[in-house]
Formats: C-alpha cells, sequence, structure tokens
C-alpha cells in the first residue's frame, strides 16, 4: 500500500487532519501549517460568504485576503494567483466550503491521528490562538508544535521557504 506524506495550510490541515484519521494506513505524516482545532461556530466574516452572487468580484476576493492580516511581504503576483483563484470559485463553492467547515465535527474529536505530526502557527496568528494549537498537538500522540514568531495565520505564504526547510527536517527525521 502506498502511503503519503501530507501538509495542510489553514483550513487545509482541518482537511488533512480528517484525512489522517479516516485512512490511517495511508498517512505516513502529517504536516500542519496554520491548522485549525476545531472550526465550529460562524467567523465574522461567513456573512459576507453568504450574500455572495456570481460572478464573484474581484474586489470582495481582493478584500477577504484582510481576513487574515500579513505580517511580511507577498509577492504580488501570488497574491494575483489567489485572486484569479477566488474569482473562478463560484459562489455556491465557497458558501458550501464555510458551511461544511465550520459544522463538521473537529477531527480529533472523532479519532486519533496515528501519525507523525509537526504543527507549525504563526505566533501573531489572528484567526487561531495558541491554546488551540496546544491542545491540537496534545490530541496528537508525539506531534511537535514549532511556534514562529513574527508571522500571522498565513504561514505558508509568509515564510515558504523556513516550513520547507522545517518539514524537510521533520520528515527526514521519520527515517
Amino acid at each position: 500500500m502506498h502511503r503519503a506524506f501530507v501538509l495542510g495550510s489553514s483550513s487545509g490541515g482541518y482537511v488533512a487532519q480528517q484525512l489522517a484519521i479516516g485512512y490511517p494506513g495511508r498517512v505516513a505524516a502529517l504536516v500542519l501549517v496554520g491548522s485549525p482545532l476545531s472550526l465550529r461556530g460562524r467567523p465574522a466574516f461567513a456573512d459576507e460568504v453568504a450574500t455572495l452572487q456570481d460572478p464573484i468580484d474581484e474586489n470582495w476576493v481582493r478584500n477577504s485576503l484582510a481576513w487574515f492580516p500579513l505580517l511580511h511581504a507577498i509577492p504580488a503576483w501570488f497574491i494575483e494567483d489567489r485572486v484569479r483563484d477566488g474569482v473562478r470559485m463560484p459562489a455556491h463553492a465557497w458558501k458550501r466550503i464555510l458551511d461544511g467547515l465550520r459544522t463538521a465535527a473537529p477531527p480529533t474529536e472523532s479519532g486519533t491521528i496515528p501519525a507523525p505530526t509537526l504543527i507549525l502557527w504563526g505566533a501573531h496568528d489572528a484567526v487561531l490562538p495558541r491554546r488551540h494549537q496546544e491542545a491540537l498537538a496534545a490530541r496528537i500522540p508525539g506531534a511537535v508544535l514549532k511556534v514562529y514568531p513574527g508571522v500571522g495565520h498565513l504561514v505558508l505564504w509568509e515564510c515558504p521557504d523556513q516550513v520547507a526547510v522545517d518539514t524537510t527536517a521533520f520528515l527526514s527525521s521519520l527515517d
């Protein structure tokens, strides 16, 4: 059976957690980057998402990036790529993705993640509190939490080179 190293960032980390629980034999190791413990509840921006209609307005996508303040410069081409991706996604997808994430049972409440896990978190994350990252690490046997000082929620955007270095070192240590 083939096994994969899985990295999930932000809500993608939530999905990666579920993958590791649902298919433990398939996930060799897990790297969670700014990944939530839980997404239950209604985020402040949910009302905005609920009013979306097609076609998605480019300015709305651009403004939605402010939900996750960036503390480091991000290349303009990368931001423009994210805006193009956001405009291509239909309104019903924005709505259903958010609704699915916030109504789903938190992965670590529905099972155990057996895979070796590295958790990377920005110390200035205005979305995910440190206590949630510590609780997430405590729920995953042997998980390692690494805190990036001076970084916000979008760790992968703000310091991709350091994420790559830390991920490579972590995966190399598993031999």
